[in-house]
């Protein structure tokens, strides 16, 4: 197992030889009864002569190796202790490790005063230390090791540093121990009496009050704190947090500029990272850090302890000071500063891709692999034995992590069984001070097994990706038995939206439809103009509507249908509005509409003639808090009440009100020429409120792309933007299980993007399926809204119909149930179960994305059949107006 030798043997080694007497007369009486006690230790251990301690007046070296053990059963963590020798104050200066790559999963080197048991070696569920440790080194495989800069080392013995070594050893797979051979991995430390003028120390940034509830998607944890002391240089970084960490990242905040210590995923090996451009942190600059956390799949609260089904969120920081103003050891575990995360950047809320490989090796899980797998493995594994990547391999490797994103949840090739998709995705482990979790996991039966399997899966693809541009994002996805769930088909490429060519709706004799939702009944409501249609009379140059004679629209232009028959149910609106635009349903049940030419929002009850309130001034356009132009849509939160308006056609903003209707806030702004930026609109058209993550994603429509925000600050968190939508996308809506279904405009001339339905993943923007019609065309689909069982209803403004679509797996298993697991891949903050459709709690009713073509910036005109250009488009910002909808 191990290349070197035991520390005994080289202590005897060095009193025997070495001419220097210092050593011996300062040996510590904890080293000499270390000495006394310690066992003989197996014949494996001894098989090299190299000196292990340096001749020099003030330099040796200290072994510090498992004496002889043979783990018996996969994730096993031993720990064992080590005094330090001398009892004068020495300073490591380096690590050398001796690790068998086909054995050892990662190392951690502690230093304290006293260790968690006196035993020669012990189970480290005992912990390591009952006093306060500090991490002094750390090896993983597949990970850099830890190097200290010249001139810098950590102090250990005198007044102030550790007495003792704890090495914890996490032993993965155990097969190689067949043979019942005794392993000795450890690390060798570089140690010496000369004063440095850098002295090492570390930084712990943890989070102590963190609740993750049972469900949610997404959970920050933040830490915050000013930095007090004299200047430090940071040099590494680690990560750690149990099995429900997706990320975590530290930075340096220094005038309210994000510097980047490290990011990295805690799925991957949990050593020391390089901080690639060094940092240094002065008097009153923040120490910042984030560990985005999800609770899928827990049923209860979960806290920060230290125990397996407890969570940690810790971020340590390899430093340096100069000697003279040395602190070796400092903890943050507050948020000073919580205002400050508003401003985090994107990328601490982006899990990191790990590839499958990388997974199973972090977790040493090689035994789940078959026989073929695990041979190419192993014999991989040994050609590896003993090489330490160098930084260079170490960047490169990161980087084809972060580049090779399509394997994300790949199984291994070879004979892959839901068990090794298991640990490939579910398991995160905890490996600090607790042994991994994976081994419960494999004691749980096959059934339980399966919807864990399933439930953390997609929990992963929702967490894995949620902020992440969508580019190039493939899952391969294993198919679970048939049975077992109808989401197969959607998650392996199978999944299809087709017209249902039975419903009647079609026939409908409408007006433009504008606004679509679905009601807690998961009936249809249909928001149309009537008799009105928008064209390029209806504004003048200033946006002021110019039909006031024709009077409010005479009919019911709210519909409620059956979504199954398209038989009406209910009707109201006659004599309230002009051009109708934007629609959604609160959890009340009250209706929300916004009026384009009377540039305002209303709130109605169901059955209430009056509106219950209205924001804006009628037939008034402004730009100020009190006043709208040509609003599109809105939507109001289920958790908050708070009210948000996309506004519109002539502002480029989205406004937030309070539930009463008080002006709270607004973002965004005009786009400028060239490339359109984060927060910038050409005419927001259409909203998707996703309360599971608080997020507000807009429907861009002539930028062509969707952007999302976070609710409560309006702060941008990512667009999805696909050649596909072409230069327009009108609508967008997201239902519970993580999908999105967007429409577009049609294509310009010459252009070849057609226009037609999308359904998204929402977690990583994906494109899953695209869909037309059978009966009729799209003209200019302007509204879409789905319900949870992947019904799609798609309105038109200017073919003036609505369509009703369905998975074809609905079409084809009408009366399969879902085994209670609604698996969607999805992303974000929210609470659900194992029942991943709650997961995602969805806006009941409309919630839309969507990319409307902005062809000029125009209105919802009709189209007009000689120019070529269309019509139903609605206005965009002040150009010349072409079209709108």
């Amino acid at each position: 197992g191990s290349s070197g030798v035991p520390l005994v043997l080289s202590l005897q080694f060095f009193e025997r030889h070495n001419k220097n007497q210092y050593f011996k007369k300062n040996l510590s009486p904890f080293f000499l009864r270390y000495k006394d006690t310690t066992r003989s230790l197996p014949s494996e251990c001894i098989g090299s002569d190299r000196p292990m301690i340096s001749l020099g007046l003030s330099d040796f070296a200290l072994d510090i190796l498992m004496p002889g053990v043979t783990p018996k059963q996969s994730d096993t963590y031993l720990c064992m202790s080590v005094p330090l020798p001398v009892n004068d104050e020495a300073y490591v200066v380096d690590f050398k490790p001796h690790a068998s790559m086909d054995t050892v999963h990662h190392m951690l080197l502690f230093g304290c005063n006293e260790p968690s048991s006196t035993k020669n070696y012990w189970d480290c569920d005992e912990g390591t230390c009952k006093d306060k440790s500090n991490i002094l080194y750390a090896w993983a495989r597949n990970a850099p090791p830890t190097r200290l800069p010249k001139g810098v080392g950590f102090r250990v013995g005198g007044q102030t540093g550790g007495r003792f070594f704890v090495l914890q050893v996490h032993y993965g797979d155990v097969s190689a121990f067949r043979d019942k051979h005794k392993d000795c991995s450890g690390v060798t430390l570089h140690l010496t009496h000369q004063k440095q003028p850098l002295i090492a120390g570390m930084y712990l940034m943890m989070s102590v009050n963190t609740v993750i509830p049972p469900g949610e998607k997404v959970v920050d944890a933040d830490i915050a704190c000013h930095y007090k002391r004299f200047p430090m240089h940071l040099f590494a970084y680690r990560v750690h947090t149990h099995r429900l960490g997706k990320v975590v990242s530290g930075y340096r905040v220094r005038n309210g500029q994000w510097t980047l210590i490290g990011r990295q995923s805690p799925q991957l090996p949990q050593a020391f990272y390089p901080v690639e451009h060094p940092v240094d942190v002065s008097y009153d600059d923040i120490l910042a850090a984030r560990c985005v956390f999800s609770g899928e799949g827990r049923t209860t609260e979960t806290h920060i302890g230290g125990t397996a089904s407890d969570e940690m969120c810790n971020f340590y920081i390899m430093y340096y000071m100069e000697a003279k103003h040395a602190v070796s050891y400092m903890t943050c575990t507050q948020n000073a500063n919580p205002e400050i995360f508003r401003n985090i950047p994107q990328e601490a809320n982006i899990p990191i891709p790990v590839k499958s490989d990388m997974l199973k090796m972090t977790h040493g899980h090689h035994e789940e692999t078959k026989d073929t797998g695990k041979s190419s493995l192993l014999q991989q594994d040994k050609k590896e034995k003993d090489k330490i990547l160098d930084q260079g391999d170490f960047y490169s490797l990161l980087s084809k992590l972060l580049g090779e994103r399509e394997d994300v949840v790949h199984v291994h090739k070879h004979n892959p069984t839901e068990k090794s998709e298991s640990y490939l995705v579910a398991e995160i482990a905890n490996v600090v001070q607790k042994k991994d979790l994976a081994r419960e996991i494999t004691n749980h039966d096959e059934r339980d097994h399966t919807i864990l399997v399933r439930d953390r899966i997609h929990k992963f693809h929702r967490l894995e990706s949620t902020l992440r541009p969508p580019e190039n994002r493939h899952f391969s996805l294993q198919r679970p038995k048939h049975g077992e769930g109808s989401w197969e088909k959607e998650h392996t490429g199978d999944f299809h939206v087709e017209e249902a060519v039975e419903w009647p709706g079609l026939d409908l004799k409408l007006g433009q439809v504008s606004g679509l939702a679905l009601d807690a009944e998961n009936n249809l409501v249909i928001f149309h103009r009537g008799d009105h249609v928008w064209d390029e009379n209806s504004f003048d140059s200033k946006f002021v509507y110019q039909q006031r004679g024709l009077g409010p629209i005479e009919q019911n232009t709210i519909l409620v249908l059956n979504p199954s028959n398209a038989k009406l149910l209910h009707s109201m609106g006659k004599s309230l509005f002009y051009l109708p635009h934007g629609l959604s349903i609160d959890k009340n049940s009250n209706f929300w509409v916004t009026d384009v030419a009377l540039h305002q929002v209303f709130k109605l009850g169901a059955y209430d003639r009056e509106p219950l309130l209205m924001l804006g001034v009628a037939l008034q356009p402004g730009s100020d808090k009190n006043h709208f132009c040509q609003p599109t849509d809105v939507t109001v939160d289920p958790i908050t009440g708070s009210i948000y308006v996309s506004d519109g056609y002539c502002n480029s903003r989205i406004i937030q009100f309070s539930p009463n209707g008080l002006y709270v806030m607004q973002w965004g702004e005009e786009t400028s020429l060239g490339r359109a930026r984060p927060g910038q609109f050409r005419i927001p058209h259409s909203l998707a409120l996703i309360p599971d993550f608080s997020q507000l994603c807009v429907a861009d429509r002539e930028n062509g792309r969707i952007q999302c925000f976070m609710l409560e600050t309006g702060e941008f968190i990512r667009e999805i933007k696909h050649k596909s939508f072409g230069r327009e996308l009108f609508a967008v809506s997201y239902v519970p299980g993580g999908l999105l279904f967007a429409v577009n405009g049609m294509p310009y001339p010459g252009e070849a993007e057609p226009v037609q339905g999308f359904v998204m993943n929402f977690s990583t923007g994906e494109i899953i399926d695209t869909f037309i019609p059978l009966r009729k065309s799209f003209e200019m689909p302007h509204d879409v809204v789905a319900s949870e069982d992947k019904t799609v209803f798609i309105g038109d403004v200017q073919a003036r119909a609505v369509w009703k679509f369905a998975s074809t797996e609905k079409m084809e298993h009408r009366s399969v149930k879902k085994a209670g697991i609604e698996v969607q891949e999805i992303k974000g903050k929210g609470g659900g179960g194992l029942n991943l459709g709650n997961f995602f709690a969805s806006h009941k009713g409309y919630s839309r994305k969507g990319f409307d073509r902005l062809s000029t910036e125009g209105s919802d005109q009709e189209k007009d059949e000689d120019d070529g250009t269309d019509s139903e488009e609605e206005c965009s910002a002040p150009p010349p107006a072409s079209s709108s909808s």
